[in-house]
């Protein structure tokens, strides 16, 4: 579909698909929550010890039966795909098991959601969230190597997993926004900028592209797929593909339309406010839900400094996101 035919087709008050949430209005829902219970724990853990005698990287689903698990999985996945896009479990008890036992539980449950893809060019398939005393401010450093703060963004996966090991002293909250929501206010708020986010805007590789390759890449912001907003933003790679003199410059649409979705992000009046605690697990369809983490201070100890553990999934089952 051509992208006048898309832009025709969006009505003048804005999307109305499931997607689209505020976040004070949404935060006591119990739709995207799950608490797992006694019995839920130990499945895991039993299919931990099942499939721990082989090499993590080599488990199939077969290997880590979920047997009651797998209907909620369902469920949860459903919720990735046609429902809000995002879901919390809580209450793994990630402090009375070895990181060893919760990295391979996440893993085995990550399996049932979809197949882990490459999150750099290292190829790491569990990533590590965590402070490791790189400069933010230095080109090519990862933002989630520091303690610095990451602002609204989308990753390089059709969902995002975090698992939370051990929280912060203080800070390193993390905030979520639907797309869709921020996309319908900027039809309503600044209806000229809305073709803008069709267009193809640049973005720098971070030095992950193939010898002689660009260091820049383009992709527009936005998308429709089946009747559903695709959105893609990581706003600091936008502006630092300007340090290219051969990307395409950003046009004045292109940086006002930046500016307005960074803003509407930032509004308390719409994400959704989540205090991790060790145990929690959360997943969101990356097409579909924005997220930011604050900055935050840390423990002095080694033994307590903040640790998520990250999943890229692609090719979820059984929706598609």
């Amino acid at each position: 579909m051509q992208t006048r035919e898309v832009l025709e087709a969006i009505p003048a008050t804005g999307l109305a698909t499931p997607d689209v949430w505020r976040g004070p209005e949404i935060a006591e829902n119990s739709a995207w929550r799950h608490a797992f219970t006694p019995a839920e724990i130990e499945e895991l853990l039993a299919a931990y010890r099942r499939a721990a005698a082989k090499d993590l990287f080599s488990w199939t689903r077969d290997d880590f039966p979920l047997p009651t698990l797998a209907p909620k999985v369902a469920a949860w996945m459903s919720e990735l795909d046609s429902g809000c896009g995002f879901i919390l479990l809580r209450g793994f008890p990630a402090d009375r098991h070895p990181q060893s036992v919760c990295t391979g539980v996440y893993w085995g449950l990550g399996l049932h959601m979809g197949r882990a893809v490459s999150q750099n060019t290292d190829g790491d398939l569990i990533g590590h969230v965590r402070d490791t005393g790189a400069d933010p401010d230095a080109y090519g450093v990862r933002l989630y190597k520091t303690r610095a703060e990451q602002d609204f963004h989308t990753d390089g996966a059709n969902i995002i997993g975090l698992f939370c090991l051990r929280t912060a002293r203080s800070g390193g909250v993390s905030r979520i926004v639907s797309s869709a929501t921020i996309f319908n206010r900027m039809v309503r708020e600044r209806p000229g900028l809305v073709p803008t986010l069709f267009e193809p805007f640049p973005f720098d590789t971070q030095g992950q592209h193939r010898p002689g390759g660009n260091p820049w890449f383009e992709q527009p912001l936005c998308r429709m797929e089946d009747g559903r907003l695709r959105f893609f933003f990581i706003p600091w790679y936008i502006r630092e593909s300007q340090q290219h003199p051969a990307a395409p410059r950003l046009t004045q649409g292109q940086i006002e339309a930046v500016a307005f979705i960074e803003a509407a992000a930032n509004d308390p009046a719409d994400y959704l406010e989540m205090d991790f605690q060790p145990g929690d697990m959360q997943f969101l369809k990356n097409s579909s839900v924005l997220h930011k983490r604050t900055a935050y201070e840390d423990w002095d100890a080694p033994e307590l400094k903040r640790h998520l553990l990250r999943l890229w999934l692609a090719q979820p089952l059984p929706g598609r996101c």
